[in-house]
C-alpha cells in the first residue's frame, strides 16, 4: 500500500535544532522535510511549502512561542487546520496546558527519540490529509448535488408546464375541470393531463412508482405518448393502452429501471365517459353530492411492467347528467398521514366531496385539498398529492340528446342499439355494488 507524501515544517531558531530534525528524517522517503528559522517568516514559508505536519519550538526570541500558535491557528491562516507539534526545552504542564487551549494537537520535549518524533509524525500527517481527502469529497458531492438540484428543479418546472393550463380546461364545453398536483420531492412521479381533441375529452392520470428524478423523467415520458395517441386520433380504448403500455415498456427496458406506473384514461363525449386502465378508485359523484366508487382492478395493467397486457385491459362506460361529475386522485391523498400515524382515508375523501358538491370544480378542489393539509398538520408529507374534478355542466348538447332518446326507443332496432350502449353502465352499478359489499366484510 502506498503513504500519503509527509511534508513537515520546522520553526525554530536554531540551526543546529534544524540539522538534527533533518537527519533523523532524511532515511524516510516519503517525507519532505523544509526548515524556517525566523518565526516571522513561519505563514509565508508554510503557503510554499503547504506542510503536513508543523513542528513548531515554544521559545524564540523573535517571537514568543504561543503567539506564534494564535498566528498558525488564526481563522484565515493556511495552517489553520494543519497539526501542529509544539516543541518545548522542558516539561511544563502549564505551557502545555495553554498551547493545547490555543490549537496545539501534539507537545514533544526536545530533541524526542527518533523512532517515537517519525510515529508523531505519520500519526498527525495521516490524520490531516484524510481530512483534507474528506473535504474535497465532501466539495464534489456539494457540487455534484447542487448540479442536480438544478437539474431536478428544471424537470420540476417541465412538470409543471406541460400541465394542462386554465385557458384550456376553460375551452372545453360541457365540462367543469379543476386539478392540482403537488410533489412530495423537487419532482413527482403523480401524472394527470386533459386533452381536447376534435370535441373528445381524454382526461388521464396516473402514478408513477416512487418519486425523484427517474419517476419524474417516465411522467413527462408518459404524458408525451398519451398525447402522441391523441393527436393520431387512436379512440379504441384498448388499442391506446396497449400502444401506451409497449411505448412505455420499452423505454423503461432501455433505461434499465424497475419503474411502472398505474394509469386510468378517461374519455368524454356528450355526457358519456368511457374508463379504462388500472389505477385508484374513480368517483362517480351524482347531483346532490351522491357517491360511486367504481374499482378499476379488472380495468388495466400496470403501466410498464410487462409487454404484454392486451388480455387485461378492459373498458367501462357511464353517463354523466347535469351536475353529475367525477373525481380522480393519486394515493397520496387517502394515504396521507398525520402526526398520530393515521391515514386520511378513502370515506374521508368521499365525505368532503359529498359535502362540497355543490359548489363549482375549483371549490370542491380547493376544500379537498385544505381538509388534507388540515389532516396531515406538521406531519412530513411522503408521497405526491393529485387531485381532479371534472362537473358536468348543462348543455344544449346533453339536452338534446335527452330529448331525442325516448323517439329512438319507438323503433325497435335502435332500441336494441340503445340497449347494447346501456349495458356496460349496468355493469358499472352492479361492480359499484360488489365494491360497496367487499368494503364491508374488509372492516
Amino acid at each position: 500500500m502506498i503513504e500519503d507524501p509527509i511534508t513537515v515544517l520546522l520553526i525554530d531558531d536554531q540551526p543546529m535544532i534544524g540539522e538534527a530534525v533533518r537527519r533523523m528524517l532524511l532515511p524516510e522517503k516519503d517525507i519532505t522535510f523544509h526548515y524556517c528559522s525566523n518565526p516571522t517568516e513561519a505563514l509565508k514559508v508554510a503557503r510554499l511549502c503547504q506542510p503536513t505536519v508543523i513542528l513548531q519550538d515554544l521559545v524564540m526570541p523573535e517571537m514568543e512561542g504561543l503567539v506564534l500558535v494564535r498566528f498558525l491557528r488564526a481563522k484565515n491562516a493556511p495552517t489553520r487546520y494543519v497539526p501542529l507539534i509544539v516543541l518545548s526545552s522542558k516539561e511544563e504542564p502549564l505551557i502545555k496546558a495553554k498551547a493545547f487551549a490555543l490549537g496545539a494537537n501534539d507537545y514533544v520535549v526536545k530533541l524526542p527519540d527518533k523512532a517515537e518524533l517519525i510515529a508523531r509524525i505519520r500519526y498527525h500527517s495521516k490524520a490531516y490529509v484524510n481530512l483534507l481527502k474528506r473535504n474535497e469529497a465532501e466539495a464534489i458531492l456539494q457540487a455534484e448535488n447542487f448540479r442536480m438540484a438544478k437539474e431536478l428543479d428544471m424537470l420540476r418546472q417541465m412538470q409543471q408546464m406541460i400541465l394542462p393550463t386554465s385557458d384550456e380546461l376553460d375551452a372545453i364545453e360541457g365540462l367543469e375541470i379543476a386539478g392540482y398536483m403537488e410533489p412530495a420531492d423537487e419532482v413527482g412521479g403523480d401524472y394527470y393531463d386533459v386533452l381536447y381533441v376534435d370535441g373528445v375529452v381524454t382526461i388521464g392520470i396516473g402514478d408513477v412508482t416512487g418519486h425523484g428524478l427517474e419517476s419524474g423523467i417516465l411522467m413527462v415520458m408518459t404524458q408525451t405518448a398519451v398525447r402522441t395517441l391523441k393527436e393520431i386520433r387512436e379512440l379504441d380504448p384498448i388499442k391506446f393502452l396497449d400502444a401506451l403500455n409497449r411505448t412505455i415498456y420499452k423505454n423503461v427496458r432501455r433505461m434499465n429501471s424497475e419503474k411502472n406506473l398505474t394509469l386510468v384514461i378517461l374519455t368524454y363525449t356528450k355526457g358519456r365517459v368511457s374508463i379504462s386502465g388500472q389505477h385508484e378508485e374513480t368517483i362517480v359523484v351524482r347531483k346532490g353530492g351522491y357517491v360511486e366508487r367504481i374499482n378499476t382492478m379488472n380495468l388495466g395493467f400496470p403501466i410498464g411492467l410487462d409487454e404484454e397486457i392486451i388480455e387485461f385491459i378492459n373498458h367501462t362506460t357511464i353517463e354523466l347528467k347535469e351536475g353529475d361529475g367525477i373525481v380522480l386522485y393519486t394515493d397520496g391523498i387517502p394515504e396521507a398521514y398525520n402526526i398520530q400515524k393515521k391515514q386520511y382515508g378513502i370515506e374521508k375523501l368521499c365525505e368532503v366531496i359529498s359535502q362540497n358538491w355543490d359548489k363549482s370544480a375549483e371549490e370542491v378542489k380547493q376544500a379537498i385539498i385544505d381538509d388534507v393539509k388540515e389532516f396531515i398538520g406538521l406531519q412530513k408529507v411522503f408521497d405526491d398529492i393529485t387531485l381532479v374534478i371534472i362537473k358536468q355542466e348543462y348543455s344544449n348538447n346533453l339536452q338534446e340528446l335527452e330529448e331525442e332518446e325516448p323517439l329512438e326507443e319507438e323503433e325497435p332496432l335502435e332500441e336494441e342499439e340503445l340497449l347494447e350502449e346501456e349495458e356496460p353502465l349496468k355493469e358499472v352499478k352492479e361492480t359499484v355494488k360488489t365494491k360497496k359489499k367487499f368494503r364491508f366484510f374488509g372492516k
